[in-house]
């Protein structure tokens, strides 16, 4: 597994509590969806660079949905 680096990050609560509930509705953790929408950012704005010993970072999924309702 690829080493994963960490930081504090700080927030305004409201903007926490959304992320909290698109990850839950996208079946993902907190921090897997801040990566998500952060590496998906990236993308689109033509800066993703990654390191030259580093595996071509995949083309982030779209979201999972749910079965069944609710």
């Amino acid at each position: 597994m690829a080493k994963r680096d960490s930081f504090l990050l700080r927030i305004d609560p409201t903007v926490l509590a959304a992320l909290r509930r698109w990850a839950d509705d996208d079946l993902r953790s907190l921090n897997g969806q801040i990566e998500f929408l952060l590496r998906r950012a990236l993308q689109e704005g033509e800066r993703w660079r990654p390191a030259p010993d580093e595996a071509p970072a995949q083309t982030p999924r779209s979201p999972r949905r749910r079965e069944g309702g609710a």
